[in-house]
């Protein structure tokens, strides 16, 4: 039996990287998964290959069930339309990764106030619009996870994976704000909801990870850089997080690696990359 056996399971992002990942190793542990994002058919994307489509072969060839939404996460209606057709193929939700995310590498003084405003939609109002309406399946039912997907960036330069950067960082100002609202989203959230059995946590990964965005933006040399972390690494975390007791985990925001090794998937010591101060909202 897998881990996701009878649940149901939406994954935004889920054309490629991290998120085609996810979807794919929860579809493997049983899952019916529905797989979102705006990239429904390969070439759709300007510059990033992978699609809905891809992924939604991957799981079907493997055995498992998937279905494809086309879907843009900072439209409301959007994500409500993408729900209410998630329902009425596969049932009510039962675990939501909010996984999309939109980077634009522009120093402040230079941000275009469109992409400023089209890259918190997706990056902050996504996450809060699809977690509503999947609290609206999972709320009357006492269960349900959702998981967010952040970044060692959340952080900023200067402390954890950042300390060694220079003080002129590329740009990215605007994607670690965003990164660092989702955490504390999270853990705002998990307070919210722990008395409805509703987790809630957040994961990032443990060092870059060579998603084909991360080589788009050239934060990598090569996709077969010795110092980054495979996608699986953030698959296995997420399926840690959405399957783990409530009182175990809720409220949690951690790395890939740190919530592997404590859940005895991975040895400690063994290819850990940084640690992050947080533990679930049970704890506190």
């Amino acid at each position: 039996m897998g881990k996701l056996d009878g649940k149901v399971a939406l994954v935004t992002g889920a054309s490629r990287g991290i998120g085609q990942a996810i979807a794919e190793l929860f579809a493997s542990e049983g899952a019916r998964v529905a797989c979102t994002a705006r990239t429904l058919e390969e070439g759709d994307h300007p510059s990033l290959t992978g699609s809905l489509q891809t992924t939604v072969a991957n799981i079907e060839k493997a055995g498992g069930e998937a279905i494809a939404v086309a879907c843009d996460v900072s439209d409301f209606d959007a994500c409500e339309r993408a729900v209410k057709e998630v329902r009425d193929r596969l049932g009510p939700l039962d675990v939501l990764v909010n996984n999309a995310a939109l980077t634009y590498f522009v120093p402040i003084a230079d941000f275009p106030i469109s992409k400023w405003q089209r890259s918190c939609g997706v990056n902050i109002n996504g996450p809060f619009y699809m977690s509503k309406l999947a609290l609206a399946d999972m709320l009357p039912r006492k269960s349900g996870a959702i998981v967010n997907i952040s970044s060692g960036a959340a952080i900023g330069p200067g402390r954890g994976p950042y300390k060694d950067t220079p003080r002129r960082a590329r740009g990215g100002t605007l994607y670690g704000a965003e990164k660092a609202a989702l955490e504390r989203f999270t853990q705002g959230l998990a307070a919210e909801v722990f008395d409805d059995g509703v987790s809630v946590t957040c994961v990032s990964p443990s060092q870059v990870v060579t998603t084909p965005g991360v080589l788009h933006h050239r934060l990598v040399k090569s996709a077969d850089d010795p110092n980054a972390e495979p996608v699986s690494m953030m698959a296995r975390a997420a399926l840690r997080l959405a399957t783990e007791p409530l009182n175990r985990i809720t409220g949690r925001v951690t790395y890939s690696q740190e919530i592997l090794v404590e859940l005895g998937e991975i040895p400690e010591g063994k290819g850990i990359g940084f640690g992050r101060k947080g533990s679930g909202y049970s704890r506190m």
